[in-house]
């Protein structure tokens, strides 16, 4: 497993910063937000360290979702939300606080003035085909 000495959640992940654990497999750890947005916010982690999702490796992030979605329908069995959203910050511009890949799990509760939503706009569709054309060829 890679690890970085000096990353909070690699020092969860060993023990040495308590957690409040809801879940934990072979590659992955689930546990609750010390800063909820709402009650049963959970952060999901990757056991390999990567600091965001461009340096992380595919299999680590297809079990990182796997989880995401098994706490995910726990948070629907038990809290009964009125709706959930998955966040991951990537990078300083995106207010990513901790540089070790992770899912935030977040319950929604009615009313509770998160605002992670926008007002569509329709783009203008020239400039959309010239961005499509700059991305693909990144793709490839």
């Amino acid at each position: 497993m890679a690890v970085d000495p000096n990353c909070v959640f690699c020092k969860i992940l060993a023990g040495t910063i308590p957690s409040l654990k809801l879940y934990e497999d072979a590659n992955t750890f689930a546990f609750l937000d010390i800063n909820p947005i709402n009650p049963g916010h959970t952060l999901v982690i990757p056991k390999n360290h990567a600091p965001n999702l461009t340096a992380s490796a595919d299999a680590d992030l297809a079990a990182t979702m796997a989880t995401v979605r098994r706490v995910a329908a726990a948070i629907e069995g038990e809290l009964k939300p009125f709706g959930i959203n998955l966040l991951q910050a990537n990078g300083p511009g995106a207010a990513q606080s901790v540089f070790h890949f992770h899912m935030h799990v977040i319950p929604r509760v009615r009313d509770d003035n998160l605002l992670m939503n926008w007002t569509p706009k329709p783009g203008d569709r020239a400039a959309l085909a010239a961005m499509a054309e700059r991305l693909r060829s990144h793709l490839k």
